[in-house]
C-alpha cells in the first residue's frame, strides 16, 4: 500500500524504468495494511519473455541503512511539500537538482547512500 510519505515522482521514476525495462533502486516507504510503516530498498526489473514483452515484474527488498534514511527522508518531504503546489513534476525537480548539486546521476546518489 503506497504510503502518503512516498513521493509520486519517486513512484513515477520507477514506473518509467521499469517500463523501459531499465532496472531501478530505490527507497520505498510503505504502508501495512493495519497503518505501520517501513522502509525498503528496493530493486526492481521487468521481467520479459523471450520476444522482449514485459510479463510481470521483479523485486528484490532489502533494509535500508539508518544514514541512508537520514538523507531520504527529509528529501522525499521536500519532495512532498514541491508536490502540494506543483505536482509531480515539482517533486522531481527537488530531485533533480539536488543530482545536480552533487554532480552525480540518480543511480549513483542511491546506491552511494547504501553502501
Amino acid at each position: 500500500i503506497r504510503h502518503p510519505d512516498m513521493p509520486k515522482a519517486v513512484f513515477k521514476l520507477l514506473w518509467d524504468r521499469i517500463q523501459n525495462k531499465e532496472e531501478i533502486f530505490a527507497y520505498v516507504i510503505n504502508k501495512t495494511k493495519n497503518g505501520n510503516s517501513y522502509w525498503v530498498f528496493a530493486n526492481v526489473t521487468a521481467s520479459v519473455d523471450n520476444n522482449g514483452n514485459i510479463i510481470g515484474y521483479y523485486s528484490v527488498r532489502r533494509r535500508p541503512k539508518a544514514s541512508a534514511l537520514e538523507l531520504i527522508a527529509p528529501l522525499y518531504q521536500k519532495m512532498l511539500q514541491a508536490e502540494r503546489s506543483g505536482g509531480i513534476a515539482a517533486g522531481a525537480k527537488v530531485l533533480n537538482d539536488l543530482l545536480k548539486k552533487e554532480g552525480v546521476s540518480y543511480d549513483e546518489f542511491i546506491i552511494s547512500i547504501q553502501q
